[in-house]
């Protein structure tokens, strides 16, 4: 089943230090490579500050566009991991080795399935059905 993981982390206010953003880096690098050795990861991004958000509201068929996130909270998203894991206690295993300081201080990660995707592993295995019978 196909997985997104996404990377909540809390913005301080001055950033990280060089020290701790390398180690923050190290630490995605990590996983992203042993992900990728185990075939699971489908994709992962960071993304930029929430002071670079800009979130779109339509009422009444106008859009109505403003500066900043959606909502005003603590935590906000940091970045998304999708992976191909065979259930959630495998997706739990790779939730918690993903760093979440991202932005300054400790946050979590929310793990969803995802919708209305075939599984990766089930699209190979259709695949090489399909070769197989068809030459």
């Amino acid at each position: 089943m196909r997985y997104m993981m996404l990377v909540y982390s809390t913005e301080g206010p001055d950033g990280l230090p060089p020290a701790e953003a390398e180690r923050i880096r190290a630490g995605h690098a990590k996983v992203m490579e042993e992900a990728g050795r185990k075939r699971v990861l489908v994709g992962a991004e960071p993304l930029a500050p929430t002071s670079t958000a800009t979130t779109v509201r339509v009422q009444n068929g106008m859009a109505q566009v403003t500066d900043g996130p959606f909502a005003e909270t603590k935590e906000h998203l940091a970045g998304y991991y999708i992976m191909e894991c065979e259930n959630l206690d495998e997706a739990i295993e790779w939730a918690a080795k993903i760093p979440t300081e991202c932005q300054g201080r400790q946050g979590c990660i929310e793990i969803r399935p995802m919708r209305w995707q075939p599984s990766h592993k089930h699209a190979e295995a259709d695949l090489d059905k399909s070769i197989s019978v068809n030459g």
